[in-house]
């Protein structure tokens, strides 16, 4: 069973899926401040917001009640993926989601090759960024089997606690089965450690069995626990803009100057 990153050489953007069905991992905040970590770095970033409670939308300071394109009409077919771009005061553009989203993901069940219908979406785009983050909904439904069929790497946050990181086996084995069936191409990026507490002996000593329980890279630095990433999305900005001298922004950068390093 494949778990590991692939060699195989790559044209166009880098597109990454963040995924965990547990919720409250953090995989928003990844979305968000590894997208303006690149853009800071000076890459073009394409966010997309696949996660029907608007979470990454409204943390980027976009209300999704006034959004009047969504995401939800992309997978429909009724606009087209640039038609519902937005930019962002972090130099990111997002497409956007609303809870309209719940309702696209009942009606695309039906669908034949409703699998693919994200990775159809966005091939008008690829080539206007360099990276491109899906932000994932907490499950491994049709809208996450959506981002990994079309992502070329899945990036899985986590935190450093028995009960959060059960289920990553699970969504590895999901992985496997997309590479097998829908997308061969796709790789695991690795797993990222969120709100890590490093004082405490129970989290060292489950970041220290990660890359043996999963053989999956281990991303480092950790990011660390802080009130810094609650604080972000009340005012609309990443925690690189917000808070940008702490420690989470720091290490957010430091992820992403290695994520592009090793794709260079």
């Amino acid at each position: 069973m494949p778990r590991t990153s692939s060699s195989t050489p790559r044209s166009g953007p880098r597109v990454v899926a963040v995924a965990n069905q547990k919720g409250g991992v953090a995989k928003t905040t990844t979305v968000a401040a590894l997208g303006a970590a690149f853009a800071e770095a000076g890459r073009r970033v394409l966010l997309v917001d696949l996660d029907a409670q608007a979470c990454l939308t409204f943390s980027l300071g976009i209300d999704p009640d006034s959004v009047e394109v969504a995401v939800d009409a992309v997978l429909l077919g009724t606009v087209d993926a640039a038609d519902a771009v937005q930019g962002t005061d972090d130099g990111m553009d997002l497409i956007p989601s609303t809870i309209e989203l719940a309702g696209a993901d009942a009606q695309l069940m039906g669908r034949p090759g409703r699998e693919f219908v994200l990775r159809t979406a966005l091939e008008p785009v690829l080539d206007g960024y360099d990276v491109i983050l899906i932000d994932c909904s907490p499950s491994l439904g049709v809208l996450t089997l959506n981002a990994l069929t079309a992502a070329s790497e899945v990036l899985i946050p986590l935190q450093c606690e028995m009960l959060s990181h059960r289920g990553v086996g699970q969504l590895l084995d999901t992985v496997a089965d997309v590479q097998r069936i829908l997308n061969p191409r796709l790789s695991v990026l690795g797993m990222l450690p969120t709100m890590f507490d490093g004082r405490t002996t129970h989290q060292r000593a489950v970041l220290a069995d990660l890359p043996e329980r999963y053989g999956v890279p281990v991303l480092a630095p950790p990011i660390p626990k802080s009130v810094r990433f609650a604080e972000a999305p009340a005012v609309g900005r990443s925690i690189l803009a917000s808070a940008r001298g702490s420690k989470g922004a720091a290490a957010y950068r430091e992820v992403a100057a290695t994520l592009l390093d090793g794709w260079a």
